[in-house]
């Protein structure tokens, strides 16, 4: 089976009436070239990692050329952007190409990140610059070989069309893969135009598409039932996203409900960031001088978009009150989760009522001494309960850690595993190489310089983060001053 020979396509968005979205071919760049590609995200259709594959998205992916099958289209939505609803979204620089089925039955998305303009670009040039591909393409397989729901990144190609933002940039595009690109944005656009058989008609098809598979679905489907079963499920996958989200340190930046996935994977890559010290109030988006998508508000910023998607959902129901008892549910979903990801942090089997004390003094203790937080925890993963851990001593150094390792070494005691067995458990879920930031824009760097070799690099340790990788420790390292402090931007 040859993904590239276009007889696997199926293009289902596209039968949709034509008020989804408005069909146009991306704008062709000038002399493109391929900087990167992803041999991991490529097997999801069936690639073959091969001299010939790369040319031919060279050309597809600089709109030089189609893939076979494919029916461009930009996508029409809404949303609530920083707290204030914007009518008219839409794929501003993207094109869905079409939906590709592999052999295992799997639909993907393709999505041309950078594709020119669209009847949605509001005044911009439709062009995306290399570094913010290069940034969605390392974040976003970054995430997946973390464990975390996300959209995946094919390849990304530059090219010689000049780009103008605060300088001038190379026009570049990214090929982005999703089992959906259907945002809590276009249920927004058909509530608001009270376009409510639009809507219904949208929510029938996402539910058919992405949700069927629901236990009682196929009974219950166009029903008060079955709208609050698919709603219900929204709830959780954006819950669980979230909690996993804090887990691993990882601030977002932009949660505008145009940039919500309703199948619950993370989308939309914009000013994203790994914490390096920990703070609760880590705000990664320069952009946001609020702090409204600060890190320690993702949680709540969750289940608030859930709720202007159950608002946009109200239309579909006979009974409202079934939309709140849904959303009702978000607060717990995400405690849970978060707390069951934290306990396996920190190498504890079984729940105590008193863990959950426990977690919350570690974090304020990371805060209050601006500890690095994936070191720590990678290195309380080594942590001998009979005796003391210089390493996390330098880390955080600061008086309640005596204190608290006394603690944790008492519940230890009570947990059944040996300390072997729980330092194996530990580092399966606590990393060693995250995605730091200044790692990001020093691979940025040199590719604009035209050397892709750190891109390479990069990838291979973010595609096993919690292995050991002899000629990569230096990735593993606390960041240097000047790399804590940069500042990205929505612009980015």
């Amino acid at each position: 089976m040859n993904s590239l020979d276009g007889r696997n396509f199926d293009n289902t968005y596209s039968r949709l009436p034509e008020h989804f979205y408005t069909r146009l071919d991306p704008t062709p760049l000038e002399k493109p070239r391929l900087v990167t590609y992803s041999a991991s995200a490529g097997q999801l259709l069936n690639l073959e990692d091969a001299h010939e594959t790369r040319e031919k998205l060279t050309r597809i992916c600089s709109g030089n050329s189609a893939w076979p099958g494919s029916e461009p289209l930009a996508m029409v939505y809404s949303g609530h952007q920083f707290g204030s609803y914007n009518p008219q979204l839409g794929d501003g620089r993207g094109l869905l190409l079409g939906e590709l089925v592999n052999i295992q039955g799997e639909k993907w998305d393709l999505h041309l990140k950078g594709a020119g303009q669209t009847p949605y670009s509001r005044f911009g040039d439709g062009r995306a610059v290399l570094r913010s591909c290069i940034r969605e393409y390392l974040a976003s397989e970054a995430l997946h070989h973390l464990g975390i729901p996300t959209t995946r990144a094919l390849c990304v190609v530059t090219s010689d069309t000049p780009v103008y933002r605060e300088t001038t940039e190379a026009g570049s595009t990214l090929l982005r893969l999703a089992r959906s690109h259907i945002r809590f944005g276009h249920f927004e656009y058909y509530f608001y135009n009270k376009r409510y058989e639009a809507l219904k008609e949208l929510a029938d098809y996402t539910i058919e598409q992405h949700f069927q598979d629901l236990e009682g679905m196929e009974a219950m489907a166009g029903s008060d039932a079955g709208y609050q079963l698919f709603y219900s499920e929204v709830v959780r996958r954006t819950a669980t996203l979230i909690a996993r989200w804090q887990a691993a340190g990882f601030a977002h930046g932009v949660m505008n409900t145009d940039n919500m996935s309703i199948i619950g994977d993370t989308f939309d890559y914009g000013p994203y960031g790994f914490m390096d010290d920990f703070n609760w109030h880590y705000i990664c988006n320069h952009s946001d001088h609020s702090g409204r998508y600060a890190f320690s508000q993702q949680p709540e910023i969750g289940y608030w978009n859930c709720g202007r998607l159950g608002q946009a959902l109200i239309p579909l129901f006979e009974n409202s009150e079934l939309i709140q008892n849904a959303l009702d549910q978000y607060p717990q979903i995400y405690t849970q989760t978060y707390t069951r990801l934290m306990l396996d942090k920190l190498g504890l089997v079984e729940e105590e009522e008193e863990d959950a004390e426990l977690v919350r003094d570690l974090l304020q203790l990371l805060h209050d001494s601006h500890c690095d937080y994936t070191l720590f925890f990678r290195t309380l993963s080594s942590f001998p309960l009979d005796q003391t851990n210089e390493q996390l001593e330098q880390l955080a150094n600061h008086p309640s850690l005596a204190p608290w390792l006394d603690t944790y070494k008492e519940r230890l005691k009570r947990n059944p595993l040996d300390d072997q067995a729980r330092q194996k458990r530990m580092k399966l879920v606590n990393p060693k190489y995250i995605l730091r930031n200044y790692l990001a824009q020093q691979a940025i760097e040199k590719a604009e310089k035209g050397d892709y070799q750190e891109i390479e690099n990069l990838m291979k340790v973010l595609m096993s983060p919690y292995d050991e990788h002899p000629d990569f420790e230096h990735y593993a390292e606390q960041p240097p001053e000047w790399g804590k402090k940069l500042e990205v931007s929505c612009s980015s």
